[in-house]
């Protein structure tokens, strides 16, 4: 059974970052897509960053150039590092895997999904 659980979340002021991890465990195999989405109250379930099994990156528009996501196969643990942070990055950010995903910013692609961890961002 697929277990996904994210951690790193906190409250920073308006410029500043954070990094969330999320750890991974149960896979047994196919080739997953790994993600980060985000919802804020009130709003849709947005994608943020997604990480092809072979290492291919891809980004929302909004947070280019500022977000990093990365993973460590070995530690079976994927990453999102949030720089120049600002007050409408503020939701609960969620990790999730998926296996032949289409639409990597489409909540529907993914099969598995952590509990989320809260990005509190002030100005």
């Amino acid at each position: 059974q697929v277990q996904l659980v994210e951690s790193g979340g906190g409250s920073v002021q308006d410029g500043g970052w954070l990094r969330l991890s999320c750890r991974a465990s149960g896979f047994t195999g196919g080739r997953y897509c790994m993600a980060w989405f985000r919802q804020a109250l009130g709003e849709e379930r947005e994608g943020v960053a997604a990480i092809d099994a072979d290492g291919t990156t891809h980004y929302t528009d909004s947070v280019k150039g500022r977000f990093t996501i990365s993973q460590d196969n070995a530690a079976n643990s994927m990453y999102l590092q949030m720089n120049s942070l600002r007050p409408e990055d503020t939701a609960m950010y969620y990790c999730a895997a998926g296996v032949y995903v289409a639409d990597r910013f489409a909540p529907i692609e993914y099969k598995h999904w952590g509990q989320g961890t809260q990005v509190t961002v002030s100005s």
